[in-house]
């Protein structure tokens, strides 16, 4: 189901209204940017035993629980409270099945709600390398992951989450905006300027342009 901001209005006033079967046709037309933000974000090992799916089921099942909360409570979007609640189940899903880590001062602390599993660096990094998948290419790309997840360190971590919910979330300018809790014009700034120093960064990183890496984001304007 394609995204329609009148149709997901319009279903949003049904669901308000009682349908509750507007939930389940509101949570499809959303379902592909929450699949992406599943599939980026989710640890690798997590990734080892459920998948993208699992989460969004389990997801869907505790936004049905909290709607009462959102109606009452919530000043965001539909989308961004729909997206919080995948994230948070990510989050319990990785505590549930992988265990929580013993503090890590260099863990990264998400900026969506609470600590993250599985850092936007170090997603990030294995985007950018792109698919080594011979034994040697193998250990080659897990060095370059090491060396590209060290690059972004250096990078604002709203910048790095900026480029994340645009390029690989797939968020719109506004949506990036609400979920950072900052102004539409500051998160466009912050987007163009990041683009620019995650250039400088890689060219910093020996090996990346001469890797079978993917390809660097590029500006994109809505």
């Amino acid at each position: 189901m394609t995204e329609q901001p009148d149709q997901a209005e319009e279903l949003l006033q049904e669901l308000r209204h009682g349908e509750k079967e507007a939930l389940a046709k509101l949570f499809s037309l959303y379902r592909p940017k929450l699949w992406r933000l599943v599939n980026f974000r989710m640890d690798p090992r997590l990734a080892q035993r459920i998948d993208p799916d699992d989460v969004l089921q389990e997801a869907y099942l505790n936004a049905e629980k909290r709607l009462e909360h959102y109606f009452k409570d919530s000043a965001q979007s539909f989308f961004v409270w729909l997206r919080a609640i995948v994230n948070q189940t990510l989050i319990d899903l990785h505590r549930r099945h992988i265990g929580a880590h013993r503090r890590d001062a260099r863990r990264e602390v998400s900026l969506n709600g609470g600590p993250s599993p599985f850092t936007t660096s170090t997603g990030f990094a294995a985007q950018l390398v792109g698919s080594l998948t011979s034994p040697s290419q193998a250990a080659v790309r897990a060095e370059l992951i090491q060396r590209v997840e060290e690059a972004l360190q250096r990078m604002d971590p709203i910048d790095r989450e900026v480029l994340a919910l645009r390029h690989f979330e797939e968020l719109t300018n506004s949506e990036v905006a609400e979920v950072l809790g900052i102004e539409q014009k500051a998160a466009s700034i912050r987007y163009v300027r990041a683009l620019g120093r995650l250039r400088a960064i890689l060219a910093s990183v020996p090996g990346f342009f001469d890797s079978q890496a993917g390809p660097l984001p590029r500006g994109r304007h809505e």
